[in-house]
Parts: C-alpha cells; sequence; structure tokens
C-alpha cells in the first residue's frame, strides 16, 4: 500500500500580488486538505509563515487585503538600497502566532539568496522567522541587504523563484506551487525599476524548470494587470487565488483518493 500523501504548498513571491496565496489556502482549508508542510520566498514567505504559524486563510486574506508598501518598508536610502525593512517586524510580530521555526504547527521552510555565491539559503527547523523572511523579501536595489550568520542575503527568488524543491526537503511527496510573477511588460521599460525588474523576469525564465520539475502540480492565479504594488486591489488578488485552486482541487482530491482506495484494498487482503 502506498504512503499516505504527505502535500506541501510552495508559495512564490510577488510583492502585493503575493495576497493570491491566501485564496489558495482559503479553498485548501474549506476542502480540508490537510498541508505536511508550506514553503515561501519573498512575499510568500510571509504568507507561507503566517499559515504555518496557525493563522487562518481568511484572517491572512484580510491582513493583506489591508495592509500597505508602508507597514512593511520604510524611505532609508543608502549604498545598498533605497528602504529599509525592520517594519516588518512589527508587522509579522502580528500577523504570525508564532515567532520561531520550531513552534510552527506546520513544517516551514523560508528561502533566501546569499548575496556572495548566489546560492540558494533555506531556514527551517529551528530558530527566529523574522530576519530570514526580511530576508527573502529583501528585493535587489529596492530593499537593502540582510546580515545574517556571516551572509549577506537578498531576495529568495533570485535564487529560485518558487521553493518546491525545499517542500521536497521537508517530506513533502506531492508538491503544489503557486506562481504570482508580475505582469510581463508590453512596452520599453520607463524607469530604473522597471529595467530591474525586467532583467529578473528574464532571468528566472531561464531558470524556472528546476522549481517546475519538483512540483506535482503548478498554479498561476490570473492577475491579469494587476501590479507589483497593487495592495488596494487585495480582494480581486484573494479572488484569482480561490478561482485557481478550485480549478486545481479536483486533482488535489485524486491524490486523496487514491490512497483511500489503497486502504479499502490493504483492509480486505487483511
Amino acid at each position: 500500500m502506498p504512503p499516505a500523501p504527505r502535500i506541501g504548498l510552495a508559495l512564490g513571491g510577488g510583492f502585493a500580488r503575493g495576497i493570491a496565496h491566501a485564496g489558495v489556502l482559503k479553498v485548501l482549508e474549506r476542502h480540508g486538505i490537510h498541508l505536511h508542510c508550506v514553503t515561501g520566498v519573498s512575499a510568500g514567505a510571509i504568507v507561507a509563515a503566517a499559515y504555518a504559524s496557525g493563522t487562518g486563510a481568511d484572517e491572512i486574506a484580510r491582513v493583506g487585503s489591508a495592509m500597505r508598501f508602508r507597514d512593511v518598508a520604510r524611505w532609508r536610502i543608502c549604498r545598498m538600497g533605497f528602504m529599509g525593512s525592520d517594519r516588518m517586524k512589527q508587522f509579522l510580530s502580528g500577523v504570525l502566532k508564532a515567532h520561531c521555526f520550531e513552534h510552527m504547527r506546520t513544517p516551514l521552510g523560508v528561502l533566501a539568496t546569499d548575496l556572495c555565491t548566489g546560492e540558494p539559503v533555506a531556514f527551517r527547523d529551528t530558530g527566529d522567522v523574522f530576519l530570514p523572511i526580511r530576508a527573502s523579501c529583501s528585493y535587489p536595489g529596492l530593499f537593502q541587504p540582510v546580515s545574517a550568520g556571516g551572509r549577506l542575503l537578498v531576495d529568495g527568488a533570485m535564487s529560485i523563484e518558487i521553493p518546491a524543491v525545499l517542500a521536497r526537503e521537508l517530506g513533502a511527496t506531492h508538491v503544489i506551487s503557486v506562481a504570482v510573477p508580475a505582469p510581463p511588460l508590453c512596452r520599453p521599460p520607463g524607469d530604473m525599476f522597471q529595467v530591474v525588474r525586467r532583467c529578473f523576469q528574464i532571468m528566472q525564465r531561464h531558470s524556472e524548470q528546476a522549481w517546475r520539475n519538483a512540483s506535482d502540480l503548478v498554479l498561476t492565479p490570473d492577475l491579469k494587470s494587476i501590479e507589483w504594488n497593487g495592495f488596494d486591489a487585495g480582494s480581486e488578488l484573494v479572488n484569482a487565488g480561490e478561482a485557481a485552486a478550485m480549478a486545481a482541487l479536483p486533482v488535489i482530491q485524486s491524490w486523496l483518493a487514491n490512497q483511500d482506495v489503497g486502504e479499502r484494498l490493504g483492509e480486505s487482503c487483511a
């Protein structure tokens, strides 16, 4: 008899567009889909940590729809970036019910990128979650890098756009990856931030096969033209996440149904 499916959820980054992750979680929660683990990068790391700590999907959706960029960042221009992310700790304190990896209700993995080596750095199992999340959200050029353990860390999506492999390492047998990339540019970039964003899109397109190969199911909510800072479209983002999860629900339920059949066969043979 095959082992029971252990479903892992891997959440990608996308600033405000990451609010769509809450919609995916609402559907999984509503239909009793138990998650063995949850992993995230950037905005996905915030949602993953909140859910892993025990915060419900509805509450995550409410907080995400009400938040604004100033809640997690402030202008503090220096040679390494335009903004500091120290405000994020206060924000996370209000939405997370646990503040250490070992106290999470669901195993959690957060991914950042070592700015010197370019390699992914995984945080899991033990230790404070605030600093790894801040590091994972440190979009180069915009946010200042975060120093941790002798490393200088930036956004996890710089090395791996979606941490599907990390979900496998945490024991998931079936991985659902959720991608919420920014909309493609339809015209040449008009400012420095658009240039940087476009460069990252190009880079990630060439490396996405790695996380896709580690995924059993990929959800890409239809977020239309909502921009990276579109926090005022929170309800629309949540609805898009719900729609994507509902469309994929039959596949997820089939994993569990196959296990139920296996258990019944095992009982009859016994």
